[in-house]
């Protein structure tokens, strides 16, 4: 039986085992009844009380506590999501440039803290409902930050990094019938933690939902979605769709606007991979302005005819492409009036829209009220939700990589430490699991029509392994462009990104850049540093934006919301503990 091998946290090329492939969001039901309620039999979420034990090392974790003869009915109780930080073990810790390890221990790029480096151990007691009883069964994780083992029934399941990408495994080789014992080791902080020094709280624990699914004979794996148009005629599209499937059967893919059926087709499946396309005349096209959205619904049938799987995904018909070096949406240049944010919330952290989705719902209400047109998911994945709420509301997003390592090459830039430092750079070890997160990134969002621009993290220096991310990505998808801000720090591989992305520049810079010769689109991926008393002289840039055919295309005000946690002080009195 494979054992689960702690020392392989602090091996940069060891993040994942047994992990099943990313795929698109989506949630599968066993009738149009449970689709169209939106309550499926084939899915358990596992949110809520588990039980917990809190180490501030591995060499003080619980050992054997996976094991099912081991009794953990005394440990404490936590709240799932959440980060064990909001829950009372550990302490929030804020953090913008240097590493949370800094000060504590000499830790080596690529290596871990050993004498602070808290450990969370997890275990859930479940039972699988009927409807999932006798069918394979998967688990999915939508955050845990930032590594994480996995057993049930004291089997060893697998393991992951990437705090904010989702990560699934296959149980069923482990289940048994009845009460199934699961046991989760959270790891604050890996290997893969030198990818994530952006500027923000920094937190561990499983704070995103947990969710069973259960496999039918016939299963929609993934789903890819494009909408293609010739050239500049908007009159007629065509819609593109890819199914992965696991087994043998049909599939009936329908189409519909505001409940009118556009088209309806039947295809044979054989397992494997089914491409379908369907001609959509004169659609509705999406934007900001009109976010219009189209049903596409898909019902999987077995070789008997039966209906085992039904699913369904939003449609947004448009076109996003750089064309005379300006960046066009439906033909037209797009200005972007946007904000990065950062997913916080005062009372739970990053573990937004727990308690409810008003939450969430609140910040997209919030920027369309005040002009902002879209969002960069600074500096990582945000929760499903909010692309799909950023596609019914109407916000042009960049859907930002979890990249960062800005800790490593600032203080190089500094004269502290050599080039060898500086991560990811040309590092071969750091390239897979760079390439991972960025599959996983593209993978999730990949239908989202909101999502016009790939970025490949935030200030991470330059180097070859970004330039192959880029190619990457562009090889994965071309009705995207790719954006990377940090070449301007290195400018070896300028073909990295697609945009030119700068922070915090004057408009007098801004224009100079221009004056130089009709180059690539010009943004500010961040400007306008808004905390405090600030924000002044933005008209300027905007001004600048809307000049006709003008080459800066606009930016993204640093931030939206601060980082702020509800304490008490001394006296009893609740304050904002102010992060950035």
């Amino acid at each position: 039986m494979a054992a689960f091998d702690f020392a392989k946290v602090k091996d940069p090329t060891f993040f994942k085992e047994n992990v099943l492939n990313a795929h698109a969001s989506f949630r599968t039901y066993a009738s149009r009844e449970e689709y169209l309620a939106r309550e499926s039999s084939l899915a358990l979420k596992l949110d809520g009380i588990w039980k917990f034990a809190y180490a501030k090392n591995y060499t003080s974790a619980i050992p054997g506590f996976e094991k099912t003869d081991y009794d953990c009915s005394g440990w404490d109780d936590i709240h799932v999501p959440a980060h064990i930080q909001m829950e009372g073990y550990d302490i929030p810790q804020y953090a913008n440039v240097q590493y949370p390890w800094d000060g504590r221990e000499e830790v080596q790029p690529g290596e871990i803290p050993q004498w602070f480096n808290p450990v969370a151990s997890y275990v859930k007691y479940f039972e699988l409902p009927e409807s999932m009883q006798g069918k394979p069964v998967h688990i999915e994780f939508e955050g845990v930050e930032s590594g994480m083992a996995l057993w049930l029934n004291g089997s060893y399941v697998g393991y992951t990094e990437d705090s904010f990408s989702a990560h699934a495994f296959d149980l069923t080789p482990y289940l048994q019938p009845g009460v199934n014992k699961l046991a989760v080791q959270v790891f604050k902080w890996t290997s893969s933690s030198w990818c994530e020094d952006q500027d923000f709280f920094r937190f561990s624990g499983i704070f995103r939902s947990v969710w069973l699914y259960a496999i039918p004979t016939v299963h929609l794996e993934d789903i890819s979605v494009k909408t293609l148009f010739a050239g500049d005629d908007f009159a007629h599209s065509t819609l593109e769709v890819a199914l992965q499937v696991e087994g043998k059967g049909a599939a009936r893919l329908t189409l519909r606007r505001s409940e009118l059926e556009v088209f309806s087709e039947k295809i044979a499946l054989n397992g494997g991979s089914a491409l379908f396309s369907h001609a959509v005349e004169t659609p509705h096209l999406w934007s900001a302005e009109d976010p219009a959205l189209y049903e596409l619904e898909i019902e999987l049938l077995d070789d008997a005819g039966h209906l085992v799987e039904v699913t369904g995904q939003k449609v947004g018909f448009r076109k996003f492409e750089l064309k005379n070096n300006r960046m066009l949406l439906n033909g037209r240049r797009i200005v972007f009036k946007g904000a990065n944010r950062h997913e916080f919330s005062s009372i739970t952290g990053r573990a937004v829209g727990v308690h409810t989705h008003e939450e969430l719902l609140r910040d997209i209400i919030t920027m369309k009220q005040n002009n902002i047109n879209a969002i960069r998911t600074s500096h990582y994945q945000n929760q499903d939700a909010l692309y799909d709420l950023c596609d019914e509301y109407g916000l042009y997003m960049i859907a930002e990589n979890n990249l960062e390592s800005h800790g490593t090459w600032d203080i190089h830039q500094a004269g502290i430490r050599g080039i060898e430092g500086v991560l990811p750079n040309d590092k071969p070890e750091w390239k897979a699991v760079l390439f991972d997160r960025m599959n996983s990134t593209c993978q999730r969002d990949k239908n989202h029509p909101a999502v016009l621009i790939w970025s490949l993290g935030n200030e991470s220096f330059g180097g070859e392994t970004l330039l192959q991310m880029a190619e990457m990505v562009r090889r994965f998808d071309d009705t995207r462009l790719v954006h990377y801000e940090g070449v301007v720090n290195d400018p070896r591989f300028l073909e990295t990104t697609d945009i030119e992305s700068h922070m915090y520049s004057t408009v007098k810079d801004i224009k100079e850049y221009l004056a130089q010769g009709d180059k690539r689109p010009y943004i500010e991926c961040e400007y306008s540093h808004a905390m405090g008393n600030s924000n002044g002289a933005l008209y300027k840039y905007t001004e600048l934006a809307d000049q006709k055919d003008c080459g800066y295309q606009g930016g993204f005000i640093w931030d939206y919301i601060d980082q702020s946690i509800w304490k008490k002080d001394r006296y009893g009195k609740w304050f904002q503990a102010y992060g950035g």
